[in-house]
């Protein structure tokens, strides 16, 4: 029950935070200039924001497989990594490369939580068969 408790909590408030993202990027127009700001094109804006509707539901909805599952934790990962490299390279204070960073942290507590809860339905492999022997 603890397992699933810090599950949903932390994979709902990542993907609530990864939803607002991705209206804003499309309704926001200070988000549009951070875009600009940080020297990515406007289609860049849109193709995450579709991204990240998409990885939001890949992570919320329960019978989505495990690797789409997978996907969209790496995918989150890479995003939140390079968002705050962007701002830090451009010497943004940190109001502006620190939120990514917490929300990787949220991020890896939703996958963490993810793996313990799955922990018994996933076959162990001896190294042997791992490699194919």
């Amino acid at each position: 029950m603890k397992k699933k408790v810090i599950f949903w909590v932390s994979t709902g408030l990542f993907s609530a935070m990864m939803l607002f993202s991705a209206y804003s990027y499309f309704t926001d127009e200070m988000i549009k200039a951070a875009f600009v700001h940080l020297g990515f094109p406007d289609y860049f804006r849109i193709e995450l924001a579709v991204a990240k509707f998409l990885g939001a539901a890949a992570l919320l909805i329960p019978f989505v497989p495990r690797a789409l599952k997978h996907f969209a934790y790496a995918g989150f990962t890479i995003n939140l990594i390079s968002a705050a490299i962007a701002h830090l390279s451009l010497g943004d204070p940190a109001a502006a490369w620190m939120p990514p960073l917490v929300f990787l942290g949220v991020l890896a507590g939703s996958f963490i939580s993810y793996q313990r809860l799955n922990e018994s339905s996933r076959p162990e492999l001896k190294p042997k068969e791992a490699l194919g022997f």
